[in-house]
């Protein structure tokens, strides 16, 4: 649910922290004293597009915080799909700044989020339905969630998109299949053609790294040579001079003679021991070594290493993803010249897919169809209820080709008036309409729909007695399990609610201020009576009020 909505800069509305409870609760103020920017402030906070005009006159920024509480398990896992951290308390706090120059801010949880990140999760959270809002039930597919939910099909409908979902990868695979024989031809000469060049090459991993030393070697094979011999000289001596093995063994001997008398003698004699064996391993190693310059076998280093690269031009930069190359190669090759067998074993799972999701679609429209009948008749006894016994409310099904929710085409319509054709509710009804239908809706949805908060804006336009009565105490039936927050202007609704917030306006310094405040009984008795007679307030008009209190 909703706990609490923090308001800065939005058009009137300096700031305003309103604190919301579970239950039903209403929003009452004079006209114009910001009732519509909390439902715009609302809309913001939701991901809806915003309007710089929003920015209250003399700011550069606005923003909106809302903080939710008592999540669904659904939502949860939807934040974090999205990897928006989780607060203990499993709370989601929702921000957004609106500036007058650059790109709006989101957060969710305090980490930064995009405006379609706050919109994928906004319809989890609220539901708002009121003049030019709502406009959930503007929506076919809503529609189609709605009577699915009523006629608990969700099971059924997983197990058709399943079989969907696999039909349309088998016909994909079949498409892939059916290419133009030519360009199959094509295609098979082309692989024939790199598979034998690759296959040809018989390349193995790591092959370019050891010829590239192998040619650096020959390359530089005299220096190298030079090089060697030149350190075994300096090693093993020769007629004129010792050599370094021998003058480090005649040092460690010297050393040796004389360390009995002085202990701190042993560590050097065992580093010099140790180096003379490091030294005799090192020449060990080096005449072992030779090192011939061949051009032949240069020439054929060069040559292998330009086919390599040549190679990799086409087919990829490492030997592994030649190799790779080599092995989609074929893959493909097979799939092509075993595409008829293929063709075949596809063409019979199809069939059968096809069969199997003809029926499971036929089963859900005929649930639907069942469900709608239901639905209908219990929308009809709501609506008259409502005091909209003349209007005509249909759940019309038409059979379509498969799509990905079934064979079925399904929306509401509606007859405002007696004699007038049904028509889809976007053409006919007005904002008031719409939120007593919507409320009439959710009333028989009550509980199966996964929506904690729902708010409704001008549920009250056009009516007034018995029917506003019957608003208020349908508002208060669906709040029995979820929030309902209404905007109204009519007494006999505002009296029905567990709690009312007055939204007033004052000027001052020339700057219009709007502001939010709970009111206790007393000032509830006092607000009812200025929304039954106007400003000037009477005893008459505070008793009156009481006593819808006492009634409600």
């Amino acid at each position: 649910m909703l706990s609490e909505l923090f308001i800065n800069n939005i058009a009137v509305i300096e700031r305003a922290s309103i604190d919301l409870e579970p239950g039903f609760t209403v929003l009452t103020g004079e006209t114009g004293a910001g009732k519509s920017m909390i439902i715009d402030a609302l809309h913001a906070v939701l991901g809806e597009r915003t309007s710089k005009e929003l920015v209250r006159t003399g700011e550069s920024s606005a923003s909106v915080s809302a903080m939710f509480t008592g999540l669904s398990e659904d939502v949860l896992a939807i934040l974090d799909g999205m990897s928006v951290p989780r607060e203990e308390d499993g709370s989601l706090l929702v921000q957004r700044d609106i500036k007058l120059e650059g790109k709006s801010a989101c957060k969710l949880n305090g980490a930064p989020a995009t405006v379609s990140m706050l919109k994928s999760i906004a319809p989890r959270l609220v539901g708002i339905h009121g003049q030019h809002e709502s406009y959930e039930l503007l929506s076919p597919e809503l529609h189609m969630t709605y009577i699915d939910s009523f006629g608990k099909l969700e099971t059924l409908l997983e197990k058709y998109r399943q079989s969907y979902k696999r039909l349309r990868e088998l016909q994909r695979q079949l498409r892939d299949l059916n290419t133009d024989e030519n360009e199959k031809s094509r295609r098979r000469d082309l692989l024939r053609y790199q598979i034998e060049e690759l296959e040809g090459a018989n390349i193995t991993p790591g092959e370019r790294e050891s010829l590239a030393e192998s040619r650096d070697i020959a390359r530089n094979s005299e220096h190298i040579s030079s090089a060697i011999e030149m350190v075994k000289g300096l090693l093993s001596g020769d007629e004129e001079r010792s050599g370094i093995l021998s003058d480090v063994s005649a040092a460690a001997g010297e050393l040796e003679r004389v360390a009995g008398y002085m202990s701190q003698l042993e560590e050097p004699v065992q580093k010099l021991r140790e180096a003379g064996f490091l030294l005799e391993d090192a020449e060990v190693a080096l005449q072992s070594l030779s090192v011939d310059f061949d051009p032949a076998a240069l020439d054929e280093i060069e040559g292998r290493l330009d086919l390599l690269y040549r190679l990799g031009l086409k087919y990829g930069e490492s030997e592994e993803q030649m190799l790779q190359y080599l092995a989609d190669c074929r893959e493909e090759l097979h799939k092509i010249e075993f595409s008829d067998e293929e063709k075949e074993r596809l063409g019979a799972e199809y069939e059968q897919e096809k069969q199997k999701a003809i029926a499971l679609a036929k089963e859900l429209s005929a649930k639907r169809r069942a469900a709608g009948e239901r639905f209908t008749k219990q929308v009809k006894a709501e609506l008259a209820f409502l005091n909209m016994p003349g209007v005509e409310f249909i759940t019309q099904i038409e059979r379509v080709p498969l799509t990905p929710t079934g064979c079925d085409k399904l929306q509401f319509l509606v007859s405002a008036n007696k004699g007038e054709p049904p028509k889809p509710l976007s053409k006919i009804a007005s904002g008031g309409e719409l939120s007593r239908i919507m409320l009439a809706v959710k009333t028989v949805l009550s509980g199966r729909d996964k929506i904690d908060t729902l708010i409704f804006d001008e549920v009250d336009a056009g009516v007034s007695g018995a029917a506003a009565n019957r608003i208020g105490e349908k508002l208060r039936q669906v709040s029995e399990n979820r929030q309902v927050l209404c905007i109204t202007h009519l007494a006999q609704i505002a009296a029905m609610a567990d709690h009312h917030l007055r939204i007033s306006k004052h000027v001052e310094k020339g700057r219009t201020y709007t502001q939010v405040e709970p009111l206790d009984l007393e000032g509830r008795k006092r607000e009812l009576a200025r929304i039954i007679g106007g400003e000037e307030i009477t005893q008459l008009q505070l008793d009156m009020a009481g006593e819808m209190l006492k009634r409600a």
